[in-house]
């Protein structure tokens, strides 16, 4: 495994677990497991998470969670997830997927976001009820059957299921009202391609308008759709995502702070550090010494 590799595959997060996967999707057999990984690491994947029993104390691109007994954690690629405490009797199901897989032959790049899913971060945490929670333990056992069989057509069925379960989950979601729906109807599809954008290429750019030229638009209509979409300005959605990409560097003791302030093309040492701390309220040094410690 590379040492400054940022994101972890399916198969990266699954050794932790020593499984062996090297299939684009997985879904766990939900039994208990004596330890997770607490050292934060950041998905290449979708993934749904149910918990079936139990709880645990988790952190979401910096925001501590409590997860209880049925409830359910969708997290789209390039989250990062840190596993804290959990009770003895803690068990979860779990399904990965990549996006590739599913969308493979589809021409809609965007049809999970169209879901309603992740309007303003990069996952979502739901509080079903048991009967919810029991329907989508069903599909997700039916899923597990089906990787587990010899079936002519196999993808394309794992790749329905997959569809239905997110369909299932959607309907959990509270609605919409309509007149947001029109009115934001196509500046949201803009709005999901600037936060494609930003998460391929926040390394390199963190200006505004390297977004807006390359969606076609002026900064001010991108301002507009983002602000409408999410009530946030572009600045800061990128700035959330460069200190996410930070985060993340800053987690491998491999990486000297003045290499991240210059793979996240800061000026200075001195530049990335107080931004850093601006959206931390820590400098690099402190957060990685706390992360150090508490490992």
């Amino acid at each position: 495994m590379q040492e400054d590799k940022l994101y972890d595959k399916i198969s990266d997060t699954l050794a932790y677990f020593e499984v062996d996967n090297c299939l684009p999707y997985y879904v766990s057999s939900g039994k208990k497991q004596l330890e997770y990984p607490q050292k934060p690491f950041r998905m290449d994947y979708y993934s749904l998470c149910l918990c079936l029993e139990g709880d645990i104390t988790i952190v979401i691109d910096g925001q501590q969670h409590y997860i209880r007994q049925f409830s359910l954690l969708l997290a789209r690629p390039a989250t990062i997830i840190a596993f804290q405490n959990n009770s003895e009797d803690f068990r979860m199901k779990l399904l990965f997927f990549e996006k590739e897989f599913l969308l493979k032959n589809l021409s809609d790049p965007f049809i999970i976001e169209r879901l309603t899913f992740f309007k303003d971060k990069s996952y979502e945490i739901m509080c079903l009820r048991e009967q919810e929670a029991k329907r989508l333990f069903k599909l997700m056992k039916y899923l597990e059957n089906k990787i587990k069989a010899t079936l002519k057509f196999k993808d394309e069925i794992i790749r329905t299921i997959i569809f239905n379960l997110l369909l299932e989950t959607a309907e959990f979601l509270p609605e919409e009202k309509e007149d947001n729906v029109l009115v934001l109807n196509n500046p949201k599809e803009i709005y999901f391609q600037f936060l494609d954008l930003v998460m391929n290429n926040i390394s390199q750019h963190k200006g505004v308008n390297y977004y807006a030229q390359k969606l076609h638009i002026s900064n001010k209509y991108l301002i507009h759709i983002v602000k409408k979409a999410v009530d946030k300005t572009p600045h800061q959605i990128i700035d959330a995502h460069l200190l996410k990409e930070a985060v993340v560097l800053l987690g491998n003791p491999a990486i000297n702070i003045s290499d991240i302030a210059y793979r996240l093309r800061f000026n200075s040492v001195s530049a990335f550090g107080r931004f850093f701390k601006k959206h931390s309220s820590i400098s690099p040094t402190d957060y990685r010494r706390l992360q150090n410690l508490s490992h």
